[in-house]
């Protein structure tokens, strides 16, 4: 079982949470969201925010934080072979509520299939929080989604 080593990133002023399903590997190391150097994910933002593409989690985080946006993953710990979200097994959630109740987030969107699934099993189901039960599933950031151009998924996001 592997726990999930990085904390949220929100503040009261976030309106959007971007919910990821648990850290590759290469996230894990570096001890940030979207660590790998061919997720799409920050250079999709900078692009939709108009931002430079932040390289530090100080950067990063500010980027997110600028623009009303928290960041976090759905899944507390699991077992998983490498990054593959398509082995991840036993998962138990994190517990989103907190960050509802201490941020304005009006928005949910949900960061590819596998988040999606394990967001609807684990944290949407038996929800009345009107945020939780409308979010939205967005296409993958992942390099394993290459049907995806970064154009396409710009546009997507």
């Amino acid at each position: 079982m592997i726990i999930h080593p990085i904390p949220p990133v929100y503040e009261k002023n976030s309106v959007r949470l971007i919910l990821g399903s648990f850290p590759s590997v290469k996230s894990r190391e570096e001890g940030f969201f979207y660590g790998h150097p061919r997720n799409r994910f920050w250079e999709i933002l900078a692009k939709i925010l108009d931002e430079k593409v932040p390289a530090t989690i100080p950067e990063k985080k500010t980027m997110l934080l600028k623009h009303g946006i928290a960041l976090w993953d759905v899944i507390k710990s699991c077992e998983i072979i490498g990054s593959s979200d398509a082995s991840i097994k036993n998962a138990v959630p994190n517990d989103i509520m907190p960050i509802l109740e201490q941020s304005r987030i009006s928005k949910i969107l949900i960061n590819g299939g596998k988040a999606w699934e394990l967001y609807q099993k684990h944290i949407a189901i038996g929800c009345s929080n009107a945020v939780v039960k409308n979010a939205i599933k967005m296409p993958s950031t992942s390099p394993a989604n290459a049907a995806w151009t970064l154009e396409k998924l710009v546009q997507a996001w």
